[in-house]
Parts: structure tokens; C-alpha cells; sequence
């Protein structure tokens, strides 16, 4: 009888934990400004959804894009289209370590993204 009774315990337990919520989504938001990115130094979790953003029409300024420059091994490159405004890119970084991204258009527009484990 005991053996049944812990069983149903166990059983039950089991289902609470896999009906507990999934761990919410990482993100992390980049602004862009006129001439640069802000923060510039950000540190994130593996898989953090890293979303760039453009300013709104009204606080429009240069045309930017985002590029990474340089990354971990095995992270596949990534370029967003050039905007003014209105607009947003995201890229999910999966890979602990250092990514470096710029602006191709303006060569002092620099940010790092360390991504820890």
C-alpha cells in the first residue's frame, strides 16, 4: 500500500514540474542613435534575443545598419539592411563569448556583446 501511495506522490510531482511555466525568453534591447549604439557594452545570457532598434520617424537621424564584425567560432555572420527609422533587427546569440558589431557606414559606430554561459 505504501509502495501505490508513493507512487501517486511521485507521479503527481512530476506533473507539477512539467507543467510549470518554461523560462521566459531572454531579450535585450539596442538603441541606435545618431552615430551610435546604446549601451555600446552590453553583457547577455546564451540564447538572449538581442533586438537593435531604430529611432521613431520623428527622431530619424542617419541612415545605419548593424553588422557583426566579429564573433565566436561556428556563429554565423549577420547584417541587418540599412535604416533610418521604424525599424528593427534581431538575432538570438546562442555561442558564449565576444561579438563586435559596427556600423558599415559610420567607422567610429562600435558596440561589444559579451555573451556568458
Amino acid at each position: 500500500m505504501r509502495s501505490r501511495t508513493a507512487l501517486a506522490v511521485l507521479a503527481g510531482a512530476a506533473l507539477l514540474v512539467s507543467a510549470a511555466p518554461a523560462q521566459a525568453a531572454r531579450k535585450k534591447t539596442i538603441n541606435i542613435g545618431d552615430n551610435y549604439f546604446a549601451p555600446a557594452t552590453v553583457k547577455v545570457k546564451k540564447n538572449t534575443v538581442v533586438t537593435w532598434k531604430w529611432p521613431s520617424f520623428d527622431m530619424a537621424g542617419d541612415v545605419h545598419d548593424v553588422k557583426l564584425k566579429s564573433a565566436p567560432k561556428h556563429v554565423k555572420k549577420f547584417h541587418s539592411q540599412p535604416a533610418s527609422s521604424d525599424f528593427s533587427f534581431k538575432r538570438k546569440l546562442s555561442v558564449a563569448g565576444k561579438y563586435t558589431i559596427v556600423c558599415t557606414l559610420h567607422e567610429n559606430m562600435r558596440m561589444t556583446i559579451r555573451v556568458r554561459r
